[in-house]
């Protein structure tokens, strides 16, 4: 498949007593290369970008790239609501030889469309590297809207756009009013199959974390028209994919890995609370369902 098509996993921060696990993060990675996973995108939400440190957040994507190694993408989430902090970001993923960026849209400060606007032309005039916008209204409070996308898009280096919106509608508009080359990933696990039909790439994705071969098989079968089984992957996976918002994410994905033996500790850092003992049971089960336990 093409770059940056397909199952790009947004993947999880192990922590051991508090602090970054780097072997458990290239464990981590070793198992989504070895289970089908297109892509990986460290510091993302999933990847407590929220709680991590700037050295750390340097550190997460420099060892990801050197782990990686060119098997796949990397495109790492590098965004931030101060516009000066997320160009510090951005330089030291290119620094590292991460592929791309993922920059999600300013958070808590609440800017209009054309601070949006502003905000990522800033950004991508100051650091000359693939970018991916990243809408997510649920988080950031503001939606950026397909006119803004559509502008954003006409500059090189912005190649495309995680949609979380969560909105088929929104999805349709962004891909119509760009152009074919621009990439479109949905932000969603809900809705990667039937956003892949519309014209999306791919997803970034967080049941990937504990289920990667599940969705690349999924979204390789949506990208390539064989709808029965990417309707059959939906279906399968769809009550997990509820599971892993049980609680905040990254906190099922985080807990789910740790009960796979995958990484030492699930534990997410505060304010994230550890999952509660009725979502764990459900957690399992789910789990369970799907061969994972």
């Amino acid at each position: 498949m093409e770059k940056y098509n397909g199952a790009i996993v947004a993947l999880v921060t192990p922590f051991i007593d508090g602090e970054l696990d780097e072997q458990g993060l290239v464990d981590l990675i070793e198992f989504q290369i070895d289970n089908g996973t297109h892509g990986i995108v460290p510091c993302g939400t999933t990847g407590e970008s929220a709680t991590i440190s700037f050295a750390e957040h340097k550190r997460v994507i420099d060892l990801t790239v050197k782990t990686v190694n060119g098997r796949v993408p990397v495109i790492a989430g590098t965004g931030g609501n101060n516009t000066l902090e997320a160009i510090e970001l951005t330089e030291s993923a290119k620094d590292s030889g991460a592929d791309a960026v993922l920059s999600v849209v300013p958070y808590y400060n609440k800017p209009n469309q054309e601070g949006m606007y502003l905000h990522f032309r800033k950004i991508a005039e100051e650091v000359d590297i693939p970018m991916f916008l990243y809408n997510v209204p649920g988080r950031t409070v503001v939606n950026m809207l397909p006119e803004t996308v559509a502008r954003l898009a006409e500059i090189d280096n912005i190649i495309g756009i995680k949609e979380a919106c969560g909105s088929l509608e929104q999805a349709t508009d962004v891909i119509r009013r760009c152009p074919d080359d621009f990439i479109v990933l949905s932000g969603d696990d809900f809705t990667a199959m039937p956003t892949a039909l519309i014209g999306a790439r791919g997803v970034i994705s967080v049941i990937s974390n504990v289920y990667p071969k599940g969705m690349a098989e999924m979204m390789e079968a949506a990208l390539t028209g064989d709808l029965q089984k990417a309707n059959e992957l939906h279906y399968q996976m769809f009550g997990l994919m509820k599971l892993m918002f049980c609680n905040p994410n990254p906190v099922p994905a985080k807990k789910g890995l740790e009960l796979m033996g995958r990484i030492q500790s699930g534990l997410p850092r505060l304010p994230l609370a550890p999952i509660d003992a009725p979502s764990l049971e459900k957690l399992k089960a789910g789990m369970a369902e799907l061969g994972l336990l």
